[in-house]
């Protein structure tokens, strides 16, 4: 198997999304430079790399809250920054996102958090959206829970609910930031699980933020990683390819704990 780059640009139609050349900054401040990655549909994809090397800053830039320094970032082979404003909601609206901590409103049911994007979006009378919400929510694992508000749930289930918001316009692409944050492990092998069921079933498109060894090796089909250090990514491919890496830093981090599986020998694409 050949890198995610690779994959991509062989790929043509199998193209979701495209990021070249992109430099984050805030100011003088540069937090990434240069990343240069692609994304099939139907994958899982993860963003890794140590605390404060810019992984979610990436997921915001990809998601349209931040606009880049320099490069582009292409959904399907349309520039997302040079769209026009009309067209870049539409395209927002094709990505679905689970924040850290579910970010679901408290005064809210979770069926009423699931069926807010529908009444914001959608023509859908009432009673359709809350059959909408239902399905979602039974999706993840939280049929019958339509009515609970989310101070009535565990964190992981929060995290579920928050899954199903994000899932409720159909979107083409889902980003997950670090998902697993503040779980217990079973919970977190849970969603993992869920994850993998998304990608199969649905035929969904992930992205996810993580620095998760246990995640990263049990459900990603692709990765970049980003270093802190050179401000840039170091290598992309599939996590059992990146342990036969010569790069010091990733293969560290991918041995940490002394747990990972054995490497798969492929070609990577490497460098600043």
């Amino acid at each position: 198997m050949s890198s995610a780059s690779e994959r991509g640009r062989a790929g043509g139609d199998g193209v979701l999304i495209d990021v070249r050349g992109l430099t984050m900054a805030f100011g003088p401040k540069v937090v990434q430079r240069d990343l240069d990655f692609t994304i099939a549909r139907g994958e899982v994809f993860v963003i890794m790399g140590g605390s404060g090397c810019g992984k979610s800053t990436l997921m915001r830039h990809m998601i349209g809250l931040v606009r880049p320094a320099a490069g582009r970032v292409l959904y399907a082979g349309e520039d997302f920054w040079a769209a026009t404003p009309d067209r870049r909601d539409r395209l927002m609206r094709e990505m679905g996102v689970l924040y850290q901590q579910g970010a679901l409103w408290s005064s809210m049911t979770l069926a009423e958090n699931v069926g807010l994007p529908l009444g914001e979006y959608t023509r859908l009378a009432p009673g359709r959206i809350r059959e909408v919400a239902a399905y979602k929510l039974a999706l993840v694992g939280l049929a019958g829970f339509e009515d609970y508000y989310p101070a009535e749930i565990s964190g992981g289930m929060r995290k579920r609910a928050g899954l199903a918001r994000a899932m409720a316009l159909d979107p083409e692409v889902l980003f997950f930031d670090e998902p697993s944050a503040g779980l217990d492990p079973l919970t977190s092998k849970l969603l993992d699980d869920l994850v993998l069921e998304l990608r199969d079933s649905l035929g969904a498109t992930i992205v996810m933020v993580t620095h998760e060894l246990s995640q990263i090796f049990a459900t990603a089909d692709a990765c970049v990683f980003l270093d802190a250090e050179t401000k840039t990514q170091l290598a992309t491919g599939s996590p059992r390819q990146l342990l036969a890496s010569n790069e010091p830093k990733l293969r560290a981090f991918l041995t940490r704990g002394g747990t990972a599986p054995e490497p798969e020998p492929a070609t990577t694409r490497t460098g600043p």
